[in-house]
């Protein structure tokens, strides 16, 4: 018996709005079109679960996380905090030359312990 498997983005939205990101950032950062995040958020599309994958990864969390079926929003074996979080998300959305900058930044502070 064949069972269809029904990706809903029930938390793709809130994840998103979370850390501030537009439809369009996190598109690029994970390699579809604005308009796929669009169609994901509203439930018109599912995406592939390699898509799906890059999401969760994306936000350091699960695909069940995003899909609903958890409630735990966070990757336990990192145990990062909110904060922590949002400073990876938006690190991922910054150009290389920007990323750059900022390891320069954290370098220098690190090395003044």
């Amino acid at each position: 018996m064949f069972v269809e498997v029904i990706f809903i983005l029930t938390k793709l939205k809130e994840l998103r709005k979370s850390i501030g990101i537009s439809q369009k950032t996190l598109a690029e950062a994970i390699g579809v079109s604005q308009q796929s995040i669009n169609k994901y958020e509203n439930h018109n599309i599912e995406p592939d679960i390699t898509t799906l994958m890059r999401i969760a990864k994306y936000f350091n969390t699960s695909v069940d996380y995003i899909i609903g079926n958890s409630n735990e929003n966070s990757v336990p074996l990192l145990n990062i905090t909110d904060e922590e979080s949002k400073i990876i998300c938006t690190y991922r959305t910054l150009d290389n030359r920007k990323k750059n900058s900022i390891l320069e930044i954290l370098n220098i502070y690190s090395s003044n312990k």
